[in-house]
């Protein structure tokens, strides 16, 4: 047996992954999830970047090719496809979102999403010609926003936020004002995991005659969302993380009702029209949410996220966000314990309320440390220049991953030092 499957013996009194699993109220819930053959994976703790499939999934992928597709064929469109966009969306929104039907639809990648709602945002508001985000954010965010510049001759401001504690409300004064047009904002920072007060900041830009768009990535199934209440404008979020969608799912995107006719998608497609199979001359915007739409959707890749949706639904984001913050409890106190002696510096909030569902620890030598695991079958991520993430994804992760995960961390640096 290797290090990395050996119980790790504690120098503290924290508990036991043992009996922290057979306290999990969710337990049973990680037997929906497909487990890879013996010898192929020790300790997953990358459910931040790509959910695991449900076993579920499989089935119901078949079902599909044999019946929806195979039997239906082109009459599919007619029974049901053509709204899956919005059917699947208003699904996401009443379990995930916190959002009423009409607002939410499925169906482009989270950087075409984002240009969409972006675009659309900075073109509806003549005069307001600048975009607000912070420096910390995603590449494809930040680059998305600097091709809008471009395009559309906006200027950035830049939040220089502290990366480890995020983008406070605090951190917008002097920047927000009457040439403010949107502000684009990670609900949950992919580096640190730092939850941002999503209402709060979006009642100050509303204060500034702003739009607000949170990115949902990594917050999305894992921390309960209030769109609606908060009165969020615009939101996009990938499906591939914790809601399990599989390697490229598509993403989603949350027009708030009140925005819906005030704003222009600036790709238009036969699907966003008012009447797709017309084949008008000219492009009308279909009414309501549709007219977010562009082309085809991929109704094939939207099957997977609708299982993990529904598993969601049967436990509630509540007790998600229960054992989300145990999770991450154990893997800093574990951290802490284990890592933090040999040189570590654990980057992430401390509070559970400032805190989404990973956590990620400093070490110049984790680059190297995350190659050696992953030909292990300990899975973390690592972001440079030095991060390594433990990404625990609530309904698939157990305790007993998370101790080994760490002690296999543990054991790889000690090797390099």
């Amino acid at each position: 047996m290797t290090s990395t499957q050996q119980q790790p013996q504690h120098q503290t009194q924290l508990p036991t992954s043992a009996e922290l699993d057979a306290a999990d109220p969710l337990a049973a819930r990680r037997d929906a999830f497909y487990t890879p053959d013996a010898g192929q994976l020790t300790s997953y703790l990358d459910g931040n970047s790509l959910g695991r499939p449900l076993k579920a999934t499989a089935a119901n992928l078949a079902s599909f090719v044999h019946d929806a597709w195979g039997s239906r064929l082109i009459r599919g469109w007619d029974e049901q496809w053509m709204d899956e966009p919005t059917l699947v969306g208003d699904r996401i929104g009443e379990v995930t979102l916190g959002a009423a039907p009409g607002q939410t639809t499925v169906g482009d990648s989270t950087s075409v999403m984002l240009y969409k709602m972006i675009r659309a945002a900075v073109d509806a508001q003549p005069g307001r010609d600048e975009i607000i985000i912070d420096r910390d954010n995603f590449p494809t965010d930040r680059f998305i926003i600097e091709g809008i510049a471009k395009e559309r001759g906006a200027a950035i401001k830049w939040i220089a936020a502290n990366p480890a504690s995020g983008v406070r409300a605090a951190d917008l004064d002097g920047l927000l004002g009457e040439r403010t047009a949107v502000v684009v904002l990670s609900h949950v920072a992919y580096r640190s995991g730092y939850l941002a007060d999503a209402k709060g900041i979006t009642a100050k830009v509303h204060q500034a005659g702003a739009l607000m768009l949170w990115d949902l990535c990594h917050s999305v199934g894992s921390v309960p969302l209030e769109l609606d209440a908060w009165g969020v404008d615009l939101a996009v979020g990938c499906t591939y993380k914790y809601l399990n969608g599989g390697p490229g799912s598509p993403a989603f995107a949350y027009v708030n009702a009140s925005q819906q006719d005030r704003l222009q998608q600036p790709i238009w497609g036969w699907m966003g029209a008012d009447n797709p199979f017309g084949m008008t001359e000219a492009y009308r915007p279909a009414q309501g949410i549709r007219r977010f739409i562009t082309g085809t959707p991929p109704v094939l890749a939207m099957q997977p996220l609708k299982d993990m949706v529904e598993l969601i639904a049967s436990v509630g984001m509540d007790a998600v966000r229960e054992k989300s913050i145990k999770l991450t409890e154990y893997a800093i106190a574990l951290s802490e314990e284990l890592l933090v002696p040999l040189g570590a510096e654990i980057v992430s909030p401390r509070d559970p309320a400032e805190r989404g569902s990973h956590i990620t620890v400093d070490h110049p030598l984790f680059a190297e440390v995350t190659a050696r695991l992953w030909e292990k079958g300990v899975i973390p991520d690592f972001r440079p220049p030095h991060g390594l993430r433990i990404g625990l994804s609530p309904l698939s992760t157990s305790y007993a991953e998370v101790e080994l995960g760490v002690a296999a961390i543990r054991d790889a640096l000690t090797e390099l030092l």
